[in-house]
C-alpha cells in the first residue's frame, strides 16, 4: 500500500500542521522533502508545514508558535468588529512557547489564556471573546458578543465560562446582551445610551413604517446606518435608492408622530458627542414620549 502524500495528509489535517502529525499519518521524510521542493507544501518554520493556500494570518501566527486570536480570529469567525487596522493577534494557549518570525517589521500581540492551541485552527469562540474583552475593551467586546449571539455562535456554556473569567466590570454585559441587534453599531448605541440611563429597544416593528433599529420611549426612532449604506447604492446598482428608501421611511414615521434620528458609521464611531447631544436634546424635550 502506497504511503500517503503530504498534500493529501494536509487536506485532512488542516492548513497548518506539525511534521509529527504528518509522520503519524504515514507521510515519509522523503515525501515531505519532495512536496516541499515541488512547492506543494510550504515550510512555516522548523517542524511546521502549511498548504500554499493557507490563510496568511494562520501561517504568520504559526511562525510565532500559536494560532490567530482576539480580533484577528474574531474577524475570521465573522464577528462584528470596528473596522480598524490592528496588529496580528496570536493565541498561545495557557502553556505555549513564543517564537520569533523572520520578518523585519512585525507587530504581534500574544494572548495566554485557558486552552491548548492547534496550528491552523481558530480558537474556541469563548476564548476569542475573552481575549477581545481584555485586549480591545468593553465596547468592542459587547458588539462582538451581540454579533455572536445574533449568529447563534455563542452557547450557554460559553456565557457561563466567560462569567468566571471576564474582568468584574464586564460580567454584567453578559446579561445585558441580546441576540436581535442587526449590527454592531446598534450594539454600541444601545450600550452607550444605557450608560446615560436611557433604555432602547432593538428591532421594533412599527405599523406603517417597518422594523426600526432602536426605539427610545414611545416615539424616538434611532437608525444606525452601517458601512454598506455609505455609497447609497442599491443591489440593483441604482445610486440613491437606499437613501430614497430611508427618506420615505422617515417621512412615514413623522406622519405618525415619530421623531427619527439617523446616524452613520462615522458619526457613531468617531463623533459620538454629536450623536449623544442630539439624542439627549430630544429626550430632554420629552419628544420621545407619546
Amino acid at each position: 500500500m502506497a504511503s500517503p502524500t503530504a498534500t493529501s495528509a494536509l487536506a485532512e489535517l488542516g492548513p497548518v500542521v506539525r511534521t509529527a502529525a504528518l509522520r503519524r499519518r504515514g507521510v515519509t521524510a522523503r515525501e515531505i522533502a519532495r512536496a516541499r521542493a515541488a512547492g506543494e507544501i510550504v515550510q512555516v518554520r522548523r517542524g511546521v508545514y502549511a498548504r500554499p493556500d493557507a490563510h496568511p494570518a494562520l501561517v504568520h501566527a504559526a511562525q510565532h508558535g500559536g494560532t490567530v486570536g482576539c480580533v484577528t480570529a474574531g474577524r475570521m469567525r465573522g464577528l462584528w468588529l470596528l473596522d480598524e487596522v490592528d496588529a496580528l493577534h496570536v493565541w498561545c494557549g495557557h502553556a505555549g512557547n513564543r517564537h520569533d518570525c523572520e520578518r523585519t517589521e512585525c507587530e504581534v500581540r500574544l494572548h495566554w489564556d485557558d486552552g491548548v492551541t492547534a496550528f491552523g485552527a481558530l480558537p474556541p469562540l469563548r476564548n476569542i471573546l475573552l481575549q477581545i474583552a481584555v485586549c480591545a475593551g468593553e465596547e468592542t467586546f459587547f458588539a462582538a458578543l451581540e454579533s455572536g449571539l445574533r449568529r447563534s455562535l455563542v452557547t450557554l456554556g460559553d456565557l457561563r465560562w466567560l462569567s468566571t473569567r471576564l474582568p468584574g466590570g464586564m460580567r454584567g454585559l453578559l446579561s445585558f446582551a441580546r441576540a436581535d441587534a442587526d449590527s454592531g453599531l446598534e450594539s454600541l448605541v444601545r450600550l452607550r445610551l444605557h450608560r446615560l440611563g436611557i433604555e432602547a429597544r432593538t428591532q421594533v416593528r412599527i405599523a406603517g413604517v417597518g422594523e426600526v433599529d432602536l426605539l427610545v420611549g414611545d416615539r424616538l426612532i434611532i437608525e444606525a446606518d452601517g458601512m454598506q449604506n455609505h455609497d447609497d447604492r442599491a443591489s440593483d446598482g441604482r445610486t440613491g435608492s437606499l437613501r430614497h428608501k430611508d427618506l420615505q421611511r422617515d417621512a412615514r414615521a413623522a406622519a405618525r408622530g415619530y421623531v427619527t434620528l439617523r446616524f452613520d458609521y462615522a458619526m457613531i464611531v468617531h463623533h459620538w458627542d454629536v450623536v449623544e447631544e442630539a439624542i439627549l436634546a430630544v429626550v430632554a424635550a420629552g419628544r420621545h414620549l407619546a
